[in-house]
């Protein structure tokens, strides 16, 4: 269980935050970067809900067990698996989240069409704030195959995976927001020539 009775620490002041594992390391360090983004990410979706406010109700459903997805990802993010013994046990992502939000997808996007054009962020509010959505998600992924690249810096298979997932996730809910599609805004190639 998690308990803050204080809010702040001053351990950070001089530019190093902890980890899980108890490890001081840079609040530059990749690792940071990775499960930060992860966190703006949850932060952004939180927005996404907002705009949701009462319509799509399985929709805001799904996003609500994403959040708490993405709380898990930060928490295996942040206690690296070096092999070492721990005092406990840390959370780590599973195949069956990553398999959720296919299942998720598929169910979404069993109602669209096929695309035949790249569509613009827009539409809705609700579709452009999950395209916000995707693109910190895309940042993430990034950052978190930037880590995993490091040495002696693993990221597990279950996380790449999962939040690889979540940005196709995001993308297809962004186009079953927008009236299921058809208030998608297509890219027109050379419109502005």
């Amino acid at each position: 269980m998690v308990v803050l009775n204080r809010i702040y620490t001053k351990t950070g002041d001089a530019g190093t935050t902890a980890l899980g594992s108890g490890e001081r390391v840079a609040k530059t360090s990749v690792r940071i970067a990775a499960y930060g983004t992860v966190d703006e990410t949850n932060a952004q979706i939180g927005m996404v809900r907002i705009h949701l406010a009462g319509t799509y109700a399985d929709v805001d459903d799904m996003l609500g067990r994403i959040q708490n997805d993405l709380f898990d990802l930060g928490a295996d993010l942040c206690v690296p698996d070096r092999g070492e013994k721990l005092p406990y046990e840390p959370l780590r992502m599973a195949d069956s989240q990553v398999k959720r939000l296919e299942d998720e997808i598929d169910q979404m996007n069993a109602v669209l069409q096929p695309l035949k054009s790249f569509i613009l962020p827009g539409g809705s509010p609700a579709a452009a704030a999950l395209h916000v959505a995707r693109t910190v998600c895309r940042r993430a992924e990034r950052i978190m195959v930037e880590l995993a690249n490091l040495p002696n810096e693993p990221v597990s298979s279950a996380a790449l995976k999962y939040v690889n997932r979540l940005s196709d996730f995001l993308f297809v809910a962004g186009r079953f927001v927008n009236d299921h599609g058809k208030a998608d805004v297509l890219w027109v190639p050379g419109k502005n020539r």
